[in-house]
């Protein structure tokens, strides 16, 4: 997975990431963190393997890593993180070797990660996302559980699969 080390290392992704953790750093809720990026693309992965959908690991670890990076924005301006998120993921795709199918692919998944998809194909980089985002937390063992703005329904109250 070379080019997610890309993602990684890239100076905007590094930048952003930064700025993010420290805006996030007395945050009684769920953090935006690298172990909140990586769990979402390990379920994701799950979900593709499970369901046999043949999406390539790259793309899936690519959006994962880059679907909140725009948070920062949205904290600093106000921009929803998914619209910064996904313009920032085109330019860090591009440097780091994506071709401009796969970017499109990943931007589209990045921008639609807000929205739930049950209506719609559940076996795509964009539904995967989705449902990833939301099932990798915790909401069952947060001491911010009372607090959180999600509504009830949308709170993991159990693990969930």
């Amino acid at each position: 997975m070379k080019r997610i080390h890309k993602i990684q290392n890239h100076p905007i992704f590094r930048e952003q990431y930064q700025l993010l953790v420290e805006a996030e750093k007395d945050r009684i809720f769920c953090r935006h963190t690298m172990e909140h990026f990586l769990d979402v693309a390990r379920l994701m992965y799950i979900y593709d393997l499970e369901d046999g959908a043949g999406i390539d690991k790259e793309l899936i670890y690519a959006a994962a890593l880059l679907h909140d990076i725009g948070r920062y924005e949205q904290i600093r301006i106000g921009t929803p993180h998914h619209i910064a998120g996904a313009k920032l993921a085109e330019k860090i795709l591009g440097d780091c070797e994506f071709q401009q199918e796969e970017i499109c692919k990943v931007q589209e998944a990045i921008a639609g990660h807000r929205t739930d998809h049950n209506d719609a194909d559940q076996h795509t980089l964009t539904a995967y996302l989705y449902k990833a985002d939301k099932r990798s937390r915790n909401c069952f063992s947060c001491a911010a559980y009372a607090e959180c703005n999600w509504s009830e329904e949308k709170k993991n109250r159990m693990i969930n699969e």
